[in-house]
C-alpha cells in the first residue's frame, strides 16, 4: 500500500460523520505520492524542484501515474507546481481506486462523507497495515493527517494497541502552523508546500466567501 492509500484509509475510518473538502486532500495525497516516489528513488528534490530519477514501477496504478507524470525536462517542477496540478480531483481517483478494489464498503454506521457517498473501509490487511502506522506514530502519515485535520486519538483499540490514544492526539493545526518534521530534508520540504498550500487554499475560499457575500449585499441594496 501507498501513503496516499493509507492516509484515504485512515481518513475514512477515524473521522466518522465528517464531511471534507476535496480540495484539502487531493492536495495532501498529491504530497503523499510524490513522498513515495522519494523514497522509491523515482525521483529526488533541488531544492523545491522535482528531478526525475529511476523509473519504478510501484505496482499501484494511480502511483505509477504520478511517476509516469513527473516532468521531465529542465528547469524540472516545483513541488508547490506538483501539488496544483497533480491534486486536481485527484482524493476521487483515489476514492474511486479503492472502493474498485473492494477496500471500501457502505456503512451500518455513518462514514466520513465524500460529497453525498458515505463509505468506509472493509475490514482487509489493507486497513490493519493503515492502521498499523496510525497508531505507531509513522511520522509522514501522521504529518500529512495532521495537516487535513484528522487527529490520532481513539485509534488504539481498533489496531488492538495498548498504548494511550489520547496521549498521542494530534491538535487541529491553525493557519500559520509549525511543520511536523521527520529528519528528511526531502520529505520536509514537501511536506511544507502541503502545508503552504492549504494555507493558501483556505484563503482563497475566504476571498471568494467574502466577494460572494459582498455581491450578495449589492443585489439586496446594502
Amino acid at each position: 500500500m501507498t501513503t496516499a492509500r493509507d492516509l484515504m484509509i485512515i481518513a475514512l475510518h477515524t473521522e466518522p460523520g465528517r464531511s471534507v473538502e476535496h480540495g484539502d486532500f487531493s492536495l495532501a495525497v498529491a504530497g503523499a505520492e510524490v513522498i513515495d516516489l522519494i523514497r522509491a528513488g523515482a525521483v529526488a528534490l533541488d531544492g523545491d524542484r522535482i528531478v526525475p530519477g529511476t523509473p519504478t514501477a510501484h505496482g499501484d496504478s494511480l502511483q505509477d501515474q504520478a511517476a509516469e507524470s513527473v516532468v521531465r525536462e529542465r528547469p524540472y517542477e516545483s513541488v508547490d507546481d506538483w501539488l496544483w496540478r497533480r491534486g486536481r480531483g485527484l482524493s476521487t481517483a483515489y476514492l474511486a481506486a479503492l472502493e474498485a478494489d473492494g477496500l471500501l464498503s457502505r456503512p451500518r454506521r455513518r462514514g466520513l462523507t465524500f460529497r453525498s457517498r458515505r463509505v468506509e473501509p472493509a475490514d482487509s490487511p489493507a486497513l490493519r497495515d493503515a492502521l498499523g502506522r496510525w497508531v505507531s506514530g509513522e511520522p509522514v502519515l501522521v504529518a500529512l493527517a495532521t495537516a487535513v485535520r484528522i487527529r490520532r486519538e481513539g485509534t488504539a483499540d481498533h489496531a488492538g494497541a495498548g498504548a494511550d490514544a489520547d496521549a498521542d492526539a494530534q491538535a487541529e493545526p491553525e493557519s500559520g502552523a509549525d511543520v511536523p518534521s521527520t529528519g528528511d530534508d526531502a520529505v520536509d520540504t514537501v511536506l511544507a508546500a502541503v502545508y503552504g498550500s492549504l494555507t493558501e487554499l483556505e484563503a482563497l475560499r475566504q476571498r471568494r466567501a467574502i466577494e460572494q457575500a459582498a455581491f450578495d449585499n449589492v443585489w439586496r441594496g446594502e
